[in-house]
């Protein structure tokens, strides 16, 4: 594995930023793309005009395009006029099923099936302006291949949000079908948008960064029986509540909290139809959240330990399935502290913020873990607003400045160009 040597690092960052001109002429463009993205959204593993149009702008700047993989993903090689390494820079596809509430003349109307009810159809996360920016730095980059030492891989990942229910997708599955096998990237680069800081700030933290998620689903077994004669039945909501309260102990009492925080937290419960019918079951769903992956095992053991024996005490039997979701997203300790100075090249040193941990969870992490990964968050609330109850990612009122998003594309480029 190479990473560049702090010194010889410090030195490039001294020299001036690359093809600055270049990209400030390019921003009309990214803003046209990231709207008609946005006007245009698709649901996860349902990318396709949008990885239509990555893929012939990638093939229009001359790469080698795979389209296809994981479904709708699409990758293009950029071969460089200089000898080098592999690094790779990745954006996310899919939209969200969340109608838009935003009043722009290019505001979402689209709607499509999910979970068997037609719904709106938004880029409530950001995601159009992922690919925007990565499409206008794989052309800067493209301009100047000349001066490009190595390859740049450049990933249009689906399926961030999470497949639909019954298909595979996203990072886990574009790796799966070989991604890294052939042209296994040195870094991996990756960036988000995010409503909770100011335009033209930037967030990013080394180490343990964004939470591992997993999601349960939890049936309790017990006998039908009248709620006037509750001992003639076995009565699962009775053992239901022994179950949420005893797994708050896992977190509170099991898990070594000096490591690293963690939660579970339970959704929706469902049992019963009638005020004076025991049901046969009770079903729960919770989400597990945590930042080590021991921990996580130690948290999948005891909640299959707690539930199956508290619902034996009561005389009722417990069936727990846990889905493994993403990952800890990891920032490599080594490839952040030499990356931060990237950072503060095109944001500004005042403008790099050490963010806290973040417990939502990103796919991210999957290449991450095949690779050093450095992601980091870049704030696109215009700077005259508060951030007090500013609408956040996943909201029907997301709003993007998109005057700060050249920013992202110069961070793209010069990522790519100082870590050569």
């Amino acid at each position: 594995m190479r990473i560049l040597a702090l010194p010889l690092l410090m030195v490039a960052m001294s020299a001036a930023a690359y093809f600055e001109q270049d990209i400030q002429s390019i921003e009309s463009q990214m803003i046209e793309w990231r709207r008609d993205f946005h006007q245009n959204p698709e649901l996860s593993n349902r990318e396709f005009r949008t990885a239509k149009i990555v893929a012939e702008h990638l093939k229009k700047l001359g790469m080698e395009v795979q389209t296809g993989i994981a479904h709708t993903g699409v990758v293009g090689l950029l071969k460089g006029g200089k000898p080098g390494p592999v690094v790779a820079l990745r954006a996310d596809m899919d939209a969200l099923p969340v109608t838009e509430q935003v009043n722009l003349p290019f505001a979402s109307k689209a709607t499509d099936t999910y979970r068997g009810e037609q719904v709106g159809v938004m880029h409530a996360c950001g995601h159009d302006s992922h690919v925007a920016m990565l499409m206008a730095a794989a052309q800067i980059l493209s301009q100047n291949k000349a001066e490009v030492a190595g390859t740049v891989m450049f990933i249009f990942q689906p399926a961030e949000e999470g497949a639909p229910k019954g298909e595979e997708g996203g990072a886990e599955l574009m790796l799966k079908e070989g991604l890294f096998d052939k042209n296994k990237p040195e870094a991996v680069f990756g960036l988000h948008v995010s409503s909770r800081e100011h335009s033209g700030k930037v967030l990013y933290r080394s180490g343990p960064y964004m939470a591992a998620v997993d999601d349960f689903e939890l049936t309790i077994k017990g006998k039908q029986a009248h709620g006037s004669q509750p001992w003639k039945g076995i009565d699962p909501i009775v053992a239901s509540a022994q179950v949420i309260n005893s797994v708050q102990t896992i977190v509170s009492r099991k898990v070594n909290v000096t490591t690293a925080p963690a939660v579970v937290s339970f959704g929706a419960i469902k049992g019963g139809i009638r005020n004076n019918i025991i049901p046969d079951d009770v079903t729960m769903v919770g989400t597990i959240r945590n930042f080590d992956m021991d921990i996580r095992n130690e948290i999948h053991q005891q909640l299959h330990h707690i539930t199956e024996h508290v619902a034996t005490a009561n005389g009722a039997e417990a069936d727990l399935i846990i889905n493994h979701g993403y990952p800890v997203t990891v920032n490599h300790p080594q490839l952040s502290e030499k990356m931060k100075a990237t950072l503060e090249q095109v944001f500004g040193a005042e403008n790099v913020l050490n963010s806290p941990l973040i417990t939502g969870a990103e796919d991210f992490s999957f290449f991450a873990n095949e690779t050093p990964g450095f992601y980091f968050f870049m704030g696109i609330t215009p700077p005259e607003k508060s951030l007090e109850g500013i609408p956040s990612n996943h909201s029907p009122h997301f709003f993007i400045d998109e005057s700060a998003l050249i920013k992202g594309v110069d961070a793209y480029v010069q990522l790519v160009m100082n870590y050569q």
